[in-house]
């Protein structure tokens, strides 16, 4: 696997892409890109690092697998291509964002705009084989991830991690909340959310007022 990453991350996570573990994922992702039909394109792997320079970076929101079906995942997690119908947990996002901040309701669910001003949308596992979610987790994506969000902890200051679920809020030890803002909710899917656990977060909204709290731009979701 050729890590092609924008230059400040490179900076960052040189040392993981040459750790074995590493190594040994680059050569299981090799074999099942050949072998199988895997989401996303391998030039969008990581994309999520490449539309969202580690510059710019204020927010972090975290999701665990990317999408499985044919033409969904573009390498930002929840995120979808133009014209691509929006999955369960993308249509209570933008709900949300909706009743949160009085946006309508977007044809787009296309998230790249928000990546481009500073938010990652990281999947704990870049990778998925077609139709078989999870089928990539445990080989070396979750150290990889992890070792992401440690380092954005220790080289950053003042940025909001958005943790979306169980799975998300275990991620809350590799912060270090001192130095950042953490806001947490239940997932955003149709499972979590009719339950009560999603909707009526505002989590748009107070992150926006955290940005400008810290003297930081705003994001137009």
């Amino acid at each position: 696997m050729d890590v092609k990453i924008e230059e400040g991350w490179q900076k960052v996570l040189d040392c993981e892409f040459q750790k074995p573990y590493f190594k040994a994922l680059t050569e299981f992702i090799k074999d099942e890109y050949q072998s199988h039909r895997c989401y996303p394109p391998g030039s969008k792997i990581f994309a999520a690092f490449n539309f969202c320079r580690f510059h710019d970076l204020k927010v972090v929101i975290i999701g665990q697998d990317p999408y499985h079906g044919p033409g969904q995942a573009n390498g930002l997690c929840f995120s979808v291509e133009d014209n691509v119908r929006h999955p369960p947990s993308l249509v209570n996002i933008l709900k949300e964002l909706e009743t949160d901040i009085g946006k309508p309701y977007p044809k787009s669910g296309d998230l790249r705009s928000w990546a481009q001003q500073g938010v990652l949308l990281l999947n704990a596992t870049l990778t998925v084989r077609q139709n078989q979610p999870g089928s990539h987790q445990n080989k070396g994506w979750e150290q990889f991830t992890d070792a992401v969000i440690q380092n954005i902890s220790l080289e950053k200051e003042n940025v909001i991690f958005l943790l979306w679920g169980g799975f998300a809020k275990k991620k809350i030890k590799l912060i270090d909340q001192s130095k950042h803002e953490v806001l947490i909710s239940g997932h955003p899917s149709p499972l979590s959310a009719n339950r009560g656990y999603w909707f009526g977060n505002k989590h748009f909204s107070k992150t926006n007022f955290l940005l400008e709290q810290a003297e930081l731009k705003p994001v137009r979701w």
